[in-house]
């Protein structure tokens, strides 16, 4: 019963952050200009919603509306998307397809697409900075989110993953990676969702270390699908990590000891909700569903 109970209320979040992702859109990324063409094709072109997910879920379990986050919600997922963009841009990863479509890139063109991106990232802060919510709220916001997406979060996580291209990565260095490229915008999520609930610090500290884990676990399972998932399942290319020598944990710990790693990881981000008792319901079957993930 649970399990439908869960898969209802994802679907409940997703919705209400496609609703108001388009409305956004309308407000801030009017198809006029073609960079706003092409930032729509990529925001709404589908997607997990993971990270506004969990925004929302954390100002619930913070015991507020999730809705109170839908904007800072939308803000992430703005900023997000520039990021996979610039990732699949000759430059960084060159990849040609994305969520089961042609990348950015590809289906305008290379200026467009940095364009897009760009637009897509000041739009984020310019969406916070309209959200129906205190001053003092959207300043944290704001904070959070350059935090998360800036040079001591996923950009310089991009810059390691770049990094490692041409050297060899360790354990050390690997996990250093991902805590910034994949890690620090999960970590976002939930403390932007409880910025919205004016959270009491052990639930924001309980919700950060889970998202920490999560993160991990999140980005080790998809180093397992780029080698045992196939395009069609993904939306994009598998095998790019190979492609371009890049070390993953599968490189390191092999398929089984990557699938340990995730388990092991897994259950200390459940561990951490323990505080916060049978409200973190919704939370721990995300986790579940982000390791058993197959796309």
């Amino acid at each position: 019963m649970q399990t439908m109970e869960y898969q209802a209320q994802y679907q409940a979040y997703v919705s209400a952050v496609e609703q108001r992702l388009l409305a956004l859109c309308d407000l801030y990324l009017p198809e006029t200009a073609r960079i706003g063409e092409a930032a729509r094709y990529s925001l709404l072109g589908g997607g997990k919603r993971v990270r506004a997910v969990l925004a929302l879920a954390s100002c619930a379990v913070s015991g507020k509306d999730p809705m109170l986050a839908l904007d800072y919600a939308c803000a992430l997922e703005m900023l997000h998307c520039y990021s996979l963009i610039h990732d699949d841009l000759p430059c960084m990863d060159n990849d040609d397809t994305r969520r089961g479509r042609p990348s950015c890139h590809c289906q305008f063109d290379e200026a467009t697409a940095l364009l897009a991106a760009d637009a897509l990232v000041t739009a984020a802060f310019e969406v916070i900075a309209n959200a129906p919510l205190s001053a003092e709220s959207r300043v944290r916001a704001a904070a959070c989110l350059a935090a998360g997406g800036g040079a001591r979060g996923m950009l310089f996580g991009q810059e390691l993953d770049k990094k490692y291209e041409r050297e060899r990565a360790g354990e050390a260095e690997l996990l250093s990676l991902h805590r910034h490229k994949t890690g620090a915008l999960i970590v976002a999520a939930v403390e932007l969702g409880c910025i919205a609930a004016n959270a009491e610090p052990d639930v924001r500290d309980a919700l950060t270390r889970y998202a920490a884990g999560v993160g991990l676990v999140f980005q080790i399972v998809d180093d397992i699908l780029d080698v045992t998932a196939t395009t069609e399942e993904l939306g994009k290319p598998v095998g790019s990590d190979e492609a371009n020598d890049k070390t993953t944990f599968v490189t390191l710990y092999g398929l089984g000891g990557a699938r340990e790693l995730a388990e092991n990881n897994n259950q200390e981000s459940l561990q951490a909700l323990d505080p916060l008792g049978s409200d973190a319901w919704f939370l721990r079957r995300l986790a579940q569903q982000l390791v058993q993930r197959r796309k």
